[in-house]
């Protein structure tokens, strides 16, 4: 068994451990750059991307119908 497909096994089979462990990771490291703060509000600002970007996903719409949606009207003239 060569070294890459040891890795892809382990990839496999650990891959929950292993993306959170990068996930803790980089927040650590953002911890320690930005502060405690700042990190939950990068954190906040992931959280509401990665949110949009599903529901654009998952209903097959683009970013203008989800904003429409989300915000509330503003005076157009």
């Amino acid at each position: 068994m060569s070294f890459r497909d040891m890795g892809r096994e382990v990839l496999e089979s650990h891959r929950g451990k292993l993306i959170g462990s990068v996930i803790g990771l980089l927040v650590a490291l953002l911890i320690m750059w930005v502060g405690f703060l700042w990190s939950l509000f990068v954190m906040a600002c992931v959280f509401v991307g990665f949110w949009i970007g599903k529901r654009m996903d998952d209903h097959k719409e683009n970013l203008v119908d989800v904003l429409d949606r989300i915000l509330p009207p503003g005076n157009e003239q």
